[in-house]
């Protein structure tokens, strides 16, 4: 039995070893969507979080802007550190 193999790089990424216990092995068809690993750019951009270590200086609400205007995208948010 195969994992996916995404599984096995964030595992090795992380240095974590597990044997994974597989209780039913799914199989899925990729017209309904896609594997983590193989989405493309322009959908992970539109359907994801992106994490960003902001520099001191530039307001969270300046960043949101700029990622915004970057990615061509009309929502882009923040979830962190509040500014004092």
């Amino acid at each position: 039995m195969q994992l996916y193999d995404f599984i096995y790089k964030i595992d090795s990424f992380c240095d974590y070893n597990n044997n994974w216990n597989i209780m039913k092995d799914l199989s899925t068809d990729e017209k309904y969507g896609y594997f983590a690993d193989k989405r493309p750019i322009d959908i992970l951009i539109k359907n994801s979080i992106i994490n960003i270590d902001k520099p001191p200086g530039p307001t969270s609400h300046e960043v949101a802007y700029w990622i915004k205007q970057m990615f061509k995208v009309s929502k882009a948010g923040h979830g962190g550190t509040l500014e004092p």
